[in-house]
């Protein structure tokens, strides 16, 4: 043979065997991988300005469908069929052993993700960028992995479209027109009408309704001084004063801005408003599950189900609070001490647009604090550094529950929440985060 075609023969041959080896490689998928899917979600949240509720929707799907394409036989977890409303079978048989689990559940999560925000492109792009990797990596596994995670996703899809929530998308505004003078209304400096009124309507993952934790009422509406509610607003009035006086370096209104978690803030120069744009209460706790997550070293299987069940439970405490909100229809601390107090008087935090009772914060801390609890402990001593990309400097907590009680007292801080509000949303927030606790068995 002759020698220059047989040293290209082997040449050829030792190029062909590295290929193949390279190929076979598997393609690794860890924690950190799903940490950057749930970071790319958020900030396309934050760019498309969701609305705290909506938010809380778009967390928790994703996170069902990537935990139930990890966990369908799985000898630990458990699948969540018949377990959360509505997802009552899954038909996904897993019988091609090339499928990287890991692998289709982030597919799964993305796939579903792209389906719920606006800006679709944000997520797609992303994506595609991981397809390509993997595929470079081992094209056969990515495939098939990919053929399995949409396989799941999609059914994902179709049990999230009957949730309720497109039908509410063409019901009435709330009315803002009344004679009840206890009655919610719009709010400076943009006036926005009340934000999704009909949340209650949506399908719960764990509540048997929408009023299933409805909490006590709140005092009594009257402004005759020493009557319970006026005791209520005029400690607003004056708590608020009293920080301003201590200046912007006080304590209580360093706790107020690092909860703050708005999206619907405007900010006014000259003739233009533009938003200023935030997370949400509900994106902050799923910033705190991850760092419980990273914190721990949690593979990734345990960080799917802490992501699974903090996201479902959050989604329900929205529906609870949201259901209280709109039958109580309260009138924000602002609209009365301006009305009938100082016209001059302005909250520390930009009031946010919806009734005031119960405070979101305090139900959505409530019910976090409790799962992420049972799942890493009660005393877990934690830096919170979610709102670093906001400007915002880290907090340090003893426990979940004490930063749940913190955000709570935020809301009465940043003057936009009667004492009431605080008090009684936490506990509804604890009932609901029990009540998932109890209800959903994540382990065989």
């Amino acid at each position: 043979m002759n020698f220059k075609i047989y040293r290209y023969i082997s040449v050829f041959s030792i190029l062909f065997f590295i290929t193949c080896k390279k190929a076979k490689q598997p393609i690794e998928i860890n924690s950190i991988d799903y940490h950057n899917a749930v970071d790319k979600l958020t900030q396309t949240m934050v760019r498309d300005i969701f609305s705290p509720p909506v938010a809380s929707r778009i967390y928790a799907y994703p996170s069902i469908a990537a935990y139930e394409t990890l966990n369908q036989n799985n000898k630990t977890y458990k699948s969540l069929v018949s377990q959360v409303n509505g997802l009552n079978l899954i038909k996904a048989p897993l019988t091609n052993p090339n499928v990287n689990l890991k692998l289709a559940s982030l597919i799964a999560y993305l796939n579903v993700a792209k389906e719920l925000v606006f800006s679709k492109k944000n997520i797609t792009s992303y994506r595609d960028s991981l397809y390509t990797k993997w595929k470079n990596i081992n094209p056969k596994e990515f495939e098939k992995s990919k053929m399995y995670g949409l396989e799941i996703s999609e059914q994902i899809i179709t049990w999230m479209n009957s949730d309720n929530y497109k039908e509410t998308r063409t019901m009435s505004d709330y009315n803002i027109y009344s004679q009840d003078s206890s009655r919610w209304e719009p709010t400076p400096p943009a006036y926005i009408k009340g934000i999704e009124p009909h949340w209650n309507k949506l399908r719960g993952f764990t509540l048997d309704s929408s009023s299933q934790f409805k909490p006590v009422p709140p005092p009594k509406f009257s402004l005759e001084k020493g009557s319970a509610f006026y005791n209520e607003l005029i400690e607003v009035y004056n708590t608020t004063n009293s920080m301003r006086e201590k200046g912007d370096e006080c304590e209580e209104i360093q706790i107020a801005r690092f909860w703050d978690c708005n999206p619907f803030v405007t900010v006014n120069k000259g003739h233009f408003m533009f938003a200023e744009k935030k997370i949400t209460p509900g994106a902050h706790w799923i910033g705190i599950c991850k760092i419980a997550c990273k914190n721990t070293n949690s593979n990734y299987e345990k960080t799917v189900y802490a992501y699974t069940k903090t996201s479902i439970t959050i989604a329900d405490a929205f529906i609870s609070c949201w259901d209280e909100k709109y039958r109580s229809n309260l009138i924000r601390p602002e609209t009365l001490i301006n009305k009938y107090i100082d016209s001059e008087w302005a909250p520390v935090l930009q009031t946010p647009p919806f009734p005031e009772y119960t405070s979101g914060h305090s139900v959505v801390s409530g019910a976090s604090a409790e799962v992420l609890t049972a799942i890493f402990g009660p005393n877990f001593a934690f830096d919170d550094t979610t709102e670093l990309p906001y400007g915002l400097p880290k907090r340090k907590f003893q426990s979940f529950r004490l930063a749940a009680k913190e955000a709570a007292i935020s809301r009465m801080y940043g003057s936009i929440h009667y004492r009431a509000a605080i008090e009684e949303g936490i506990k509804q927030g604890i009932n609901i985060g029990t009540a998932v606790n109890n209800k959903i068995s994540f382990f065989k």
